[in-house]
């Protein structure tokens, strides 16, 4: 199953609490809580481009798996990283966050992003 297409967020889970353990201001917490961001994903064999658009803020990782990348986090921290796929899933560990992205169905792409005990899940559905 391809990651290729257009993902739009549906439902999150942890956002607030997860945002101020990794350092984000409170006003860029407060105006991104509602912000139903826009992922689209393009898979070419193992080389993937992501681009993550949450209001103004446009984010664009690429990255083939199972060779070191420089990711750029959500907080603006650029780290070099490994991102592995097993089946449907692709697992990154950047700095203290792991990340899964699973592509559960046609359809529907879950991101798990762990720190510690907190998680921060995303719920996103193709839109084309």
């Amino acid at each position: 199953m391809s990651f290729s297409g257009k993902y739009q967020l549906e439902s999150q889970e942890g956002f607030v609490e997860f945002m101020k353990a990794v350092g984000l201001p409170d006003d860029l917490i407060e105006k991104g809580k509602d912000i139903k961001s826009t992922s689209e994903i393009q898979q070419d064999g193992d080389h993937f481009t992501v681009t993550v658009t949450t209001g103004a803020k446009v984010l664009t990782n690429a990255f083939t798996v199972g060779q070191e990348a420089e990711i750029e986090t959500l907080t603006g921290e650029k780290v070099k990283a490994v991102v592995n796929k097993e089946g449907n899933k692709l697992t990154v560990v950047l700095s203290k966050i792991t990340s899964v992205t699973e592509l559960v169905d046609g359809h529907t792409l879950v991101n798990t992003l762990t720190l510690g005990s907190l998680v921060y899940k995303r719920i996103s559905k193709r839109v084309a």
